[in-house]
């Protein structure tokens, strides 16, 4: 039985999901005739082809194609020309996390939990300086402590566990759910943060690198802080004209390189290049972040500020970005310690069905579900 779908569905799907119809040809060898209207899919090939294009299957039976929007605050600048359009990746990745969001707040909420007091404690007209300092404190972001992690990677993992001891859900991956085929671009976006007095949640593009990890992380805790939820888009170069994006930028960039610590750090005897180094390590954040405070503590003029900026980005640009590790730490990691810790509890307490924790954590096996139970302390 062929399917009377319209073209023009198969197209939107197509051109939704980035996918050329070349890379699709060998699954689909009618592919061409479908676009054209000469042929038409049986259903069977028309669920494939939707899986493979990360559309839903009841799209293909609508009118017209659906108008999809992000459903948070977008506060992205789209340099170079990034289309507006969002990805199915992005889409469905702030989805799940509203998803577990909305669990974790019932599961707070049931179990009588407090509201979060920091959560929209600031505002807009709130001092920059204060709020980092305050933040700083409950976070445990001690200088000396992070200036002795030998990585980003241990000063990060680090900042998301004083996170998550907080009460926020931190979650850090590169992949839509598990599925290590469909990878986050993060020049789509760098994270976002979604608001709740119960559970406040930060998504952190893990496909990025581990010093703009920290910065992002950073800068979307200012947005719990602020008590907005937000997409973002944080290159350390960007001129920010939004009022929300430059606070929460200016927060950030005080709350990792704090700047009376930063002015008696640098050396100007010292070679730039070699000093801006020495600095990322000592304050675990890029060196891009690093030239971009020298400017805005007054350090580096304008015009050498850009200079510097666009040498440095030259030099980092093409190199490769490091993944890896033990899966179940990973799998942790990508959804939230605090998070995956109370889901599994739960379920095995029978007040959470294993085919709902299944479908929040992105896997299907029940020995995954083991492991990583084991791997949290809570299943023997």
């Amino acid at each position: 039985m062929r399917i009377d779908v319209r073209p023009t569905m198969l197209t939107w799907a197509l051109e939704r999901s980035g996918l050329e119809p070349d890379a699709l040809i060998l699954r689909f060898p009618k592919l061409s005739d479908w676009l054209a209207g000469s042929g038409k899919p049986t259903l069977k090939q028309l669920e494939l082809f939707a899986k493979a294009t990360y559309a839903p299957l009841g799209s293909f039976f609508l009118p017209a194609p659906l108008v999809e929007t992000i459903p948070i605050p977008d506060f992205r600048v789209m340099g170079g020309g990034w289309p507006r359009k969002p990805s199915p990746n992005l889409l469905e990745t702030i989805y799940i996390c509203q998803q577990r969001q909305e669990w974790y707040r019932d599961h707070a909420i049931a179990e009588r939990e407090d509201s979060l007091p920091f959560v929209g404690s600031e505002s807009l007209e709130s001092d920059v300086l204060s709020v980092a300092a305050s933040m700083r404190s409950p976070l445990g972001l001690d200088l000396d402590e992070r200036r002795r992690f030998p990585t980003w990677t241990d000063a990060l993992r680090s900042f998301i566990d004083r996170a998550d001891e907080l009460g926020i859900l931190v979650m850090c991956s590169g992949v839509v759910l598990n599925n290590n085929k469909r990878h986050l671009n993060p020049e789509e976006f760098r994270g976002f943060a979604l608001a709740d007095p119960h559970a406040p949640l930060v998504f952190i593009n893990g496909a990025d690198t581990k010093a703009a990890q920290m910065f992002t992380l950073a800068h979307e805790l200012a947005h719990i802080w602020l008590g907005q939820s937000a997409l973002s888009d944080l290159p350390p170069s960007r001129a920010l004209e939004d009022r929300v994006e430059l606070w929460c930028n200016k927060v950030a960039a005080e709350l990792l390189v704090p700047a009376s610590d930063l002015r008696g750090a640098y050396s100007e005897e010292a070679e730039f290049e070699t000093e801006i180094g020495r600095l990322a390590r000592r304050y675990k954040v890029s060196t891009l972040v690093i030239i971009r405070r020298l400017f805005e503590v007054g350090i580096l003029s304008r015009e050498r500020y850009w200079h510097e900026y666009q040498i440095e980005e030259e030099r980092l640009h093409g190199f490769p970005k490091k993944s890896g590790g033990n899966f179940y730490l990973t799998q942790a990691a990508r959804v939230s310690k605090r998070f995956a810790r109370a889901l599994v509890i739960s379920t095995m307490e029978g007040q959470t069905l294993h085919r709902d924790a299944f479908q929040l954590l992105g896997f299907s096996k029940y020995s995954t579900f083991q492991e990583l139970g084991r791997s949290l302390g809570v299943l023997g």
